[in-house]
């Protein structure tokens, strides 16, 4: 073995130079296979990582890209019809989403992020882009710092950035957190009190029917909430044991405890009343707009068409039938053509009618902005061809709108959203 000169320490680490001669580090040692010597092939899971790799510089790119497009459209404002910033911003955020076919709020989130990466933590997309760290390393970091305003950020990005480069993304996200902790222990009361302002519930769709309802609140109360339905659930499923009720909605049998905790927070939300509300909310109860196919309505046979529900999708048939029957709070829509309905008054009226605004809000059945899942029943009505340019006032010149893309201004690009229903089609009497 013999010792590599200064002028070797340009060679490549394990690969063999002209006389035979492997380098690792400071020495080199021979390889009797020099000749025909080839690198050797890269795993299965060398494989992955090299793409891998690449994401994380693509991402980066895609992040400084982006920042450019925000810093354009802000020098630009005569594009977005020269109003202020928030429309500015919240047309680019439109028109970003329609763009990559995500939800405006990706889209937000994409150019929030961005422009924290490029202007305040630029040391964290350079990391990005040499794969130093994981495009989801990136996001966390820059959620979790933003949130603390630029002094506490600018002292911690160094750490934080450290410990992304060397934990998985479940250790570094614990890591973080304890670090940001310890950092901001003095100010936890009053970060709490900003922090309880965004309290909200949403809904996300999880397929077959089925949804999950997200709440954010404080710490205290969703576990009191849980423990509440907890110890309700465990008494009910006892008392179900010790009767003849107790089968799961499916017919599969005895509920689980979970069912139970998820049955007892629909009951309380949808039929329970709060003494401390005011009169007026109290008994107040959901109106949901429900679409059922006539023909399976009343089971013709051979007719499959599910039923759905506004801003939901597809229900089970056998759901239908029973809140068609007796529910309340329902509004009911048979898609069987009904003649004399009312698709168009032209020119003459500028508002639409009571029954034409139903039906384009049904034709519709969400808000007709790119992405947007917000339903058609909490939109306003707006005319596609303005009114001004000569537009009608009719059922395919018309679509609802929610508050928001109501009034973002267009960058010039088209996209085509359609209606989530066929309007149906007429037919005159046989003579």
């Amino acid at each position: 073995m013999e010792a590599v000169g200064a002028g070797d320490s340009g060679r490549w680490p394990g690969v063999p130079d002209a006389d035979g001669f492997v380098h690792e580090g400071d020495v080199r040692e021979w390889d009797a296979e020099v000749a025909g010597w080839v690198p050797p092939r890269p795993d299965a899971v060398a494989l992955v990582l090299e793409a891998a790799d690449l994401e994380a510089v693509f991402a980066a790119q895609r992040f400084a890209r982006v920042d450019d497009l925000r810093l354009e459209a802000l020098d630009d404002v005569t594009r977005y019809g020269g109003g202020s910033r928030e429309l500015v911003m919240r047309s680019l955020r439109l028109e970003l989403a329609s763009a990559l076919r995500v939800t405006e709020n990706a889209a937000g989130m994409m150019l929030a992020r961005a422009e924290s990466l490029v202007h305040s933590y630029p040391a964290v997309l350079e990391s990005l882009s040499r794969s130093r760290v994981t495009v989801r390393h990136a996001e966390i970091l820059v959620d979790d710092l933003d949130v603390l305003g630029p002094d506490v950020a600018g002292r911690l990005v160094g750490r934080a950035l450290g410990l992304a480069e060397s934990l998985p993304v479940g250790s570094f996200r614990r890591a973080l957190r304890r670090l940001i902790d310890r950092e901001t222990a003095p100010t936890l009361t009053e970060r709490h009190q900003v922090a309880v302002r965004g309290r909200r519930i949403l809904v996300e769709p999880a397929g077959d029917s089925m949804s999950w309802v997200h709440a954010l609140v404080p710490s205290v109360e969703a576990h009191a909430i849980y423990g509440r339905v907890t110890q309700q659930a465990v008494v009910i499923r006892d008392h179900d044991r010790g009767s003849t009720r107790g089968g799961s909605p499916d017919g599969s049998g005895e509920r689980s405890l979970d069912e139970i905790r998820a049955d007892v927070f629909c009951d309380l939300l949808i039929d329970g009343t709060v003494a401390q509300h005011p009169e007026q909310a109290r008994g107040i109860r959901a109106t949901v707009v429900v679409t059922v196919p006539a023909l399976a309505l009343l089971g013709v046979e051979g007719v499959t068409d599910p039923a759905e529900v506004e801003g939901v999708g597809p229900i089970p048939i056998e759901t239908a039938r029973e809140l068609a029957g007796n529910a309340s709070g329902w509004m009911r829509v048979l898609t069987h053509p009904e003649t004399g309905a009312v698709v168009s008054v032209g020119r003459t009226r500028y508002r639409p009618p009571p029954e034409m605004a139903r039906l384009v809000t049904w034709r519709a059945d969400r808000c007709m902005g790119p992405g947007c899942g917000k339903p058609a029943s909490q939109c306003q009505i707006d005319h596609s061809v303005a009114w001004a340019d000569g537009g009608e006032t009719s059922v395919t010149n018309t679509a609802p709108l929610c508050q928001g893309h109501h009034t973002v201004s267009p960058h010039g690009r088209r996209y085509v959203v359609k209606p989530e229903r066929h309007l149906p089609t007429f037919y005159p009497n046989a003579a």
